[in-house]
């Protein structure tokens, strides 16, 4: 198992403390830095304009940001948990990932969804489509972004986008391409995307709900050619460290369930280092390759040393 820390960009209100924006985004640094010397593979971030809920609490802008943490980092890999489609337009996503893989030194992995919180597209002007247009959308992209890092040069001529004769060089530092990971749970048309184009698939559930996921996404590769085995599986998870389960227990909150379905007080990293181990374990089994934590005290350093220790990174 490996393990990727999911970084704060002020999403989750994570900088209420904070009454400084330069200090705020300074901590963001000092996490990636300390999963990067405590063990962890990779850093990931969320790609949102608005808090949530909407509020005037600090909230960095993912790409942006991830260049920082690139630069200050030495050999942790960096990506988007993930990057929305709708807010930029592909091949200018491609472009500025194949730049942050060149400044990072080939240590970029590509994260990309459809999108899926609206007052984000409201806020700013978005449009918002249905999610089978969305999802479409991102069949699109996912095509155009890997061809601009691949092909010489690049003619898409799609129903949502259209490209001539477009050039784009560098293409990036990692070979054959930069890994592209794409998220959702969808079962007709995501995990679809994923089996077809995606080096990486992310999902947010139980240990059980994943494993009946990748027998999905195994049929999906299957129709396709693809070897299921090439396809990292990777799951995004919370994660809390203390003396007893009731503890942690007592500190998960119900709003929670809008990002983990289910009984997620059963599945997420909340407990002791014996219940937490347990539940590893158990993704393991699942299938899961990587686990993406986001710690319930987000910008504590030691939250992170604590669970490097407490599984033994």
């Amino acid at each position: 198992m490996k393990y990727n820390l999911f970084l704060p960009t002020g999403f989750g209100s994570d900088f209420t403390a904070f009454k400084d924006p330069v200090e705020a985004a300074e901590r963001v640094i000092e996490l990636a830095r300390t999963a990067e010397k405590s063990g962890f593979s990779e850093v990931w971030l969320p790609d949102h304009l608005q808090t949530i809920p909407p509020s005037d609490g600090y909230l960095f802008e993912a790409w942006t940001l991830l260049t920082a943490v690139a630069r200050a980092t030495d050999t942790i890999r960096v990506g988007q948990l993930v990057t929305g489609n709708g807010y930029r337009n592909p091949a200018l996503q491609a472009k500025m990932a194949s730049t942050l893989d060149v400044l990072s030194h080939g240590r970029l992995t590509f994260g990309i969804g459809a999108g899926w919180y609206e007052a984000d597209y409201d806020a700013f002007g978005y449009e918002f489509p249905t999610a089978g247009q969305r999802l479409r959308e991102l069949r699109e992209a996912v095509q155009i972004i890997q061809s601009l890092w691949t092909d010489e040069v690049t003619n898409f001529d799609g129903k949502f986008y259209t490209l001539k004769n477009a050039y784009a060089q560098p293409k990036g530092v990692q070979e054959p391409r930069i890994p592209l990971l794409v998220a959702g749970g969808g079962e007709k048309v995501t995990l679809r995307i994923a089996a077809e184009f995606a080096d990486a698939c992310n999902l947010m559930t139980s240990p059980a709900e994943v494993e009946r996921k990748l027998q999905i996404l195994r049929a999906h590769a299957a129709d396709v050619g693809r070897d299921f085995a090439s396809i990292r599986i990777t799951v995004t998870t919370a994660a809390l460290l203390t003396d007893t389960d009731k503890a942690a227990q007592a500190l998960l909150h119900p709003s929670m369930g809008a990002f983990y379905p289910g009984d997620f007080a059963s599945y997420l990293l909340y407990g002791t280092p014996e219940t937490i181990r347990n539940r590893i374990a158990a993704y393991e089994q699942a299938g899961v390759t990587e686990l993406a934590v986001g710690f319930h005290h987000s910008t504590d350093p030691k939250a992170i040393q604590e669970f490097a220790q407490a599984v033994a990174l």
